[in-house]
């Protein structure tokens, strides 16, 4: 089972200026929807659909996750679109819609999620080990750092969309 290391910070703006400029080059954009299949103490299942935005091309992925914070347990492997179907039918769910980029700033890979649904655009650093992830500085254009804030997790935001 993988390790995924990852610390998130609301991002106040898109950063179009960092692009433009060349300080931020991005290497792919995608449309994600992300539904949760079951959430409990820590463990999370969920599947994706991934559209590449700029070759169409569309995978799907089921994920198991286990632990909370920045250091999580993860097994991700690419589902069939038929097998996608069913579980999106069976759980009748709004799925979480996010226009992820993802690009490279100052050597470092980094992910921009635009969550299409609601208010809120967040940047996640992923880390080979929690040392490096602690020892991280980032830059003040990453905004707050909300790597452990619970009601800005992905699941979290999830379950109020299903509210609405």
């Amino acid at each position: 089972m993988g390790m995924e290391i990852e610390r998130k910070f609301l991002l106040p703006e898109y950063p179009e200026q960092l692009i433009e400029g060349g300080q931020l080059n991005v290497l792919t954009r995608h449309s994600i929807d992300q539904t949760y299949l079951a959430i409990e103490d820590g463990q999370e299942l969920r599947v994706r659909k991934i559209t590449d935005l700029d070759s169409g091309e569309v995978t799907f992925t089921h994920t198991f996750k286990d632990g909370k914070g920045i250091s999580r347990k993860e097994i991700e492997y690419n589902i069939s679109e038929g097998l996608y179907n069913q579980m999106i039918e069976a759980v009748k769910a709004v799925p979480l819609v996010k226009t992820r980029t993802t690009a490279v700033w100052n050597g470092t890979t980094v992910e921009i999620d635009v969550y299409t649904q609601l208010e809120l655009t967040v940047i996640e650093v992923e880390f080979d080990s929690l040392e490096e992830a602690e020892s991280f500085t980032a830059p003040e254009w990453f905004g707050e750092d909300v790597s452990v804030a619970k009601q800005y997790s992905n699941k979290t935001v999830w379950k109020q969309l299903q509210q609405k």
